[in-house]
């Protein structure tokens, strides 16, 4: 289960980006989560997908 607290969602994403997943599109796959949905979550609070860097800043 994924945080639903948008701050908390960013850490978890981040850190799973981090630690086990070399893109995005394997953790949401992985994970079974919609990734436009997770963009659009934490987009509302500032932050979109790095590529170069995988991380959301």
């Amino acid at each position: 289960m994924i945080p639903s607290d948008p701050f908390m969602l960013l850490s978890f994403i981040n850190m799973k980006l981090r630690d086990e997943f070399d893109d995005f599109d394997s953790l949401c796959d992985s994970l079974e989560l919609d990734p436009e949905e997770i963009k659009k979550k934490l987009s509302d609070i500032g932050y979109q997908y790095n590529a170069q860097t995988n991380q959301f800043k």
